[in-house]
């Protein structure tokens, strides 16, 4: 090519790194360029919400505009801030690498409380413009007030510097580009499986004229084909669902382990409870179908959902369950006894580590008021124990939450992480000590057995269409005196509940993550006739 390329680019610090970012891809591969400064639709209108602007594609129009008029040669945009439909003549010609997806709060140190999940004290106001940010925060959070949020990174940022807000709420992927110094907050990270970004997050598209045959050619080389296909799915959800920026969906998919993973979240309105699905694919074709089927309006869902322990209310579950007028019979089938009544001080002293692989364990431990050093870190298996731990006043060092359905996968990065140290893991009597198993001879384990189950007696049988099972120990007390109904589905818990389930010659599905969100989507995904 022996022409400089011209770049199309809005004005703000960010926009700014995401051209240059591009500009240096270029430059690596011997092509020269320039950037041309932009002003959009949604850099001048500051007063109103996103939800309020008219049509859609508001921060992108003007750099197409001036892209089909051959002022510049190519613009580079935030993926998620495209329409899902290119004008006519224009084709984005190549994604970037992905920056991390998740989301993160920012929060007032004096507005911290790490009892709450994402350590947000009680009624706090967050202020954010996304209402998919709002319907999902709401879901795990329905205390939570938001108030309307815009400008550029660094003017919101400054608004919560002048205290127009106890947190905000921005996508990671920003932060993280500009290396912005946020030492005088605290900062909560939430990963893209838990609160679903939008379609694309932290992917940069580059944009050019359909004609441009051999800039199309060109941009190859700095084209990354895994992220578009992964992205092409959450975009074809999008574009399925006719859905904006500020609609309140999103979607999420990543290749690990070798199978295509999605995650979607969609509300009717951003004070609406989300519904979820997750689904799992060998190929990335297909799955955005699959989802959309999800959430056709006329799809059965169960009438009944019995669940082997107590519901709150308020729980995550329990509402979700309300939302689709699921009766719920929920009731745990086993007794649950302390096996100690002390501990020994020198043994919390010795531990670089404690591990919890369950709630009960959780709670049971804390029963005996341990003193626990400030050193010493503390690893949960996933999301579940993660809330538990925190009612305690403690945030996990390590969790299990975004790594997959299998405790073994979980047990070796866990592994991983401790290897060489010292590890307390309290935990059940006759408990299947996968972790135990996964760490390294270098690793010394206290192994701690803290409570015993003792299972139920004639536990009664259940008409529900759903049955979920907890534990392996809540499964054996069901089916000592029942069997299955035909028609019934199962749901397991966690890896060693599947096991039992599956030695019975019994079918069944397994969350994604062993918790009430997990249990929700599973739910929300099963067929029913």
């Amino acid at each position: 090519m022996n022409r400089k390329l011209i770049i199309g680019t809005r004005g703000s610090q960010l926009a700014l790194w995401q051209a240059n970012f591009i500009k240096d891809r270029l430059a690596e591969i011997g092509i020269e360029a320039e950037l041309k400064i932009i002003k959009t639709q949604g850099d001048i209108i500051q007063h109103l919400r996103l939800d309020k602007l008219e049509g859609k594609g508001f921060f992108t129009k003007e750099l197409e505009e001036e892209l089909l008029s051959g002022q510049i040669d190519l613009a580079v945009h935030s993926h998620k801030d495209l329409p899902t439909i290119n004008p006519l003549g224009l084709i984005i010609a190549a994604v970037s690498e992905r920056e991390n997806p998740s989301e993160i709060i920012i929060i007032h140190k004096d507005c911290v409380d790490v009892t709450k999940r994402l350590s947000l004290k009680h009624n706090a106001t967050v202020g954010t413009s996304s209402n998919r940010r709002k319907a999902q925060l709401l879901s795990v959070r329905p205390d939570l007030e938001f108030e309307d949020l815009r400008g550029n990174l660094q003017t919101r940022i400054q608004k919560l510097r002048d205290e127009q807000y106890d947190a905000i709420v921005l996508a990671k992927a920003g932060i993280t580009r500009i290396e912005m110094d946020l030492s005088d907050f605290h900062i909560e990270e939430i990963a893209p499986v838990e609160i679903i970004p939008a379609p694309a997050q932290g992917v940069l598209a580059v944009q050019i004229r359909e004609t441009d045959k051999e800039l199309y050619n060109i941009l190859q080389q700095i084209n990354d084909e895994e992220v578009a296909k992964t992205i092409s799915v959450e975009r074809k959800i999008l574009n399925m669902f006719d859905a904006g920026c500020h609609a309140p969906l999103g979607c999420y998919c990543r290749k690990r382990n070798g199978k295509y993973e999605a995650w979607a979240s969609i509300a009717e309105t951003s004070d609406d409870f989300p519904d979820r699905v997750y689904v799992q694919s060998d190929t990335p074709e297909g799955m955005a179908e699959k989802i959309f089927e999800k959430y056709r309006k006329d799809r059965k869902l169960p009438s009944s959902v019995f669940i082997s322990r107590e519901l709150d209310d308020n729980s995550y579950l329990s509402r979700f369950l309300k939302k689709h007028n699921i009766e719920i019979d929920a009731r745990s089938l086993i007794k649950i006894f302390p096996t100690i009544n002390t501990l020994d001080s020198f043994i919390l002293k010795r531990a670089d580590w404690i591990f919890f692989n369950s709630k009960n364990a959780i709670e049971h431990f804390f029963k005996l008021n341990p003193l626990i050093l400030k050193k010493t870190k503390i690893g949960v298996l996933g999301r579940g124990s993660e809330s538990t731990l925190r009612k305690f006043g403690r945030v996990a060092d390590f969790s299990g939450d975004d790594l997959g359905i299998s405790t073994e996968e979980i047990a070796k990065e866990f592994a991983k992480t401790v290897d060489g140290q010292t590890v307390l893991i309290p935990r059940a009597k006759d408990s299947l000590m996968t972790i135990q198993k996964a760490l390294t001879p270098e690793t010394k384990v206290i192994d701690m057995p803290i409570y015993e189950t003792v299972l139920e007696e004639n536990v009664d049988k259940t008409n529900a269409e759903v049955l979920i099972f907890t534990s392996p120990s809540n499964v054996q007390a069901y089916f000592a005196n029942n069997l299955a109904e035909p028609g019934q589905q199962i749901i397991c818990i966690g890896t060693s509940t599947a096991k039992v389930i599956e030695e019975m010659g019994l079918k069944y599905t397994l969350p994604f993550s062993p918790d009430e969100m997990g249990l929700a989507e599973a739910i929300f995904g099963l067929e029913y006739k």
